[in-house]
């Protein structure tokens, strides 16, 4: 596994822009320069990402999110497995 993490990832198991093995490395986010803990999905080419909001969640069970634009600098917090 490449040490950058993918441009758009997502921490629901049911989007197409889920990727375990990275969820797994740990993937942490600043947005806007700011370390988020409740990061649901993110875009760093399209420069959002979808914050849950605090412990509401929608009629399906998901967590609500509010999508928030600026810039989105991800980055792994453990190194690759064998480094």
């Amino acid at each position: 596994m490449s040490d950058t993490p993918p441009d758009r990832l997502a921490a629901n198991p049911n989007s197409p822009f889920y990727d375990e093995k990275a969820l797994e490395r740990g993937v942490g986010v600043r947005f806007k320069g700011v370390e988020k803990t409740n990061v649901e999905e993110y875009c760093v080419s399209e420069g959002w990402v979808r914050l849950s909001a605090g412990k509401t969640l929608d009629r399906a069970g998901n967590p609500m999110t509010v999508k928030l634009k600026g810039a989105v600098e991800p980055y792994f917090r453990e190194p690759a497995a064998g480094e």
